[in-house]
């Protein structure tokens, strides 16, 4: 066989052949490999799955090496310019572009179903005044699953589509609603008049206006920030909800164990770290001493390398030119010239370029939030909006695999073992 693997077992001189397919081995064919019978076979030490794949998929491809990011087989670049949040959500659920009677009928659905429970609102306001929007949007996607009992159907491919139409509707509103609360003010109703982006920035800032116009550039960059954060292969939120989904829950609670996950600062809140980076720095004389710091190991430079990407993040070219355009609406955040310094040296500056330290998408996310005017505390939930399709499209995935099995990774024990356990009334005299 040539596309195998020869492992010879120095502990009994035995060899064997591990076929090889797609560039991956089988764990259970290495799990063969043992000692003697009495033995459990050899298992893979991975912490943080650095270099194992859990499944097969078909949603989205990356080539860290060459920065190449697809949905579907679509270049990033290519969706974000000519297509729309709602199209691409479309073509992550279903695989395919929709044709204009396809799109028509899921737009509808989707606006139709943007509405949530009066139950919902009364569960929103329950929070403390200084809640977390991102803890309050977990809280209220878990509590969906409570309000939809048939979501436990998950074999029923009609129940499914309309659990994947609630979610993506919804989402905009839950988020809209948590923003609204922190800052204490009345919840908005969707408009069902208003295309998606441009109804959730209704429901963010519309306040004794009849109706809520936002300028289109603005509408426009918004929707490409959730095109470009859509999906992004098996990431810590993905696989949260992957490993969750696999239990057979319904996908609401898979959905919010992704929202979790994203929660979390290594994922979801590292634009945040930038800003703090950007204002830390202050001035473009403080630069230099910066860089010095960055090299001596003093100081992080954030939003620069990424775990996937060794080369410049793709989404992170489509976010600059964005910028410009809010920036055109808003006003040119003073920030943004440290960041195009910072950039410009990383790029030339031996140091960053021999360690692959390119901008990520998180490098400019921050700069556009904050010119919506947006707290960095709300920077994670227009990220989990974004999501929502992609961590859909990979729970259907799931649930459609046969080849999945519940979640359940093997450990390596290193703690005691056969103690003689002593009672109370003798450890205690």
């Amino acid at each position: 066989m040539t596309d195998s693997l020869t492992v010879r077992d120095n502990r009994t001189g035995q060899e064997y052949d591990v076929p090889i397919l797609d560039g991956t081995v089988r764990a259970g064919d290495i799990g063969k490999i043992k000692a003697d019978d009495d033995q459990p076979g050899l298992a893979v030490y991975d912490p943080g799955f650095v270099n194992t794949a859990s499944c097969r998929s078909s949603v989205t491809y990356i080539d860290g090496e060459k920065g190449i990011l697809e949905y579907r087989g679509y270049p990033i670049e290519q969706l974000a310019e000519k297509s729309s949040f709602l199209e691409v959500a479309y073509l992550l659920i279903n695989g395919t572009l929709p044709t204009k009677d396809e799109y028509d009928a899921w737009a509808h659905e989707i606006t139709y179903h943007t509405f949530v429970h009066e139950n919902v609102k009364t569960f929103m306001q329950g929070f403390r005044y200084d809640a977390h929007p991102m803890g309050m949007l977990m809280a209220s996607v878990g509590a969906l699953s409570t309000f939809y009992p048939d979501a436990r159907n998950i074999g029923d491919a009609d129940i499914r589509h309309l659990q994947i139409v609630r979610m993506i509707a919804k989402m905009p509103t839950l988020g809209a609603w948590a923003f609204r609360h922190a800052q204490g003010k009345p919840y908005v109703y969707p408009d069902n008049e208003l295309g998606y982006t441009a109804n959730f920035l209704s429901m963010l800032f519309k306040m004794s206006e009849q109706k809520f116009e936002a300028d289109e550039r603005l509408v426009k960059a918004l929707d490409v920030l959730f095109i470009l954060h859509a999906d992004h292969e098996q990431n810590c939120s993905t696989n949260a909800v992957r490993s969750v989904g696999s239990s057979q829950v319904d996908p609401y609670s898979a959905v919010a164990a992704g929202v979790a996950a994203l929660y979390g600062p290594l994922h979801g809140g590292a634009n945040e770290a930038v800003l703090r980076m950007l204002r830390r720095i202050g001035s473009m004389e403080n630069i230099p001493a910066f860089i010095e710091g960055v090299k001596n190991g003093n100081e992080r430079l954030m939003g620069f390398g990424h775990r996937v990407y060794k080369n410049y993040d793709p989404r992170a070219t489509i976010i600059k030119k964005a910028c410009d355009d809010v920036f055109e609406v808003t006003g040119v955040n003073p920030l943004l010239k440290i960041a195009k310094e910072l950039e410009k040296i990383a790029l030339e500056d031996d140091y960053f370029v021999s360690r692959k330290l390119y901008p990520n998408v998180d490098f400019y996310s921050g700069l556009i939030y904050e010119a919506f005017q947006f707290p960095p505390e709300m920077f994670t939930v227009l990220f989990a909006i974004g999501r929502t399709p992609g961590w859909l499209a990979q729970w259907l995935e799931l649930v459609q695999d046969k080849e999945q099995k519940i979640a359940r990774p093997k450990q390596i024990y290193t703690g005691d073992r056969t103690l003689e356990f002593v009672p109370a009334s003798e450890r205690w005299k």
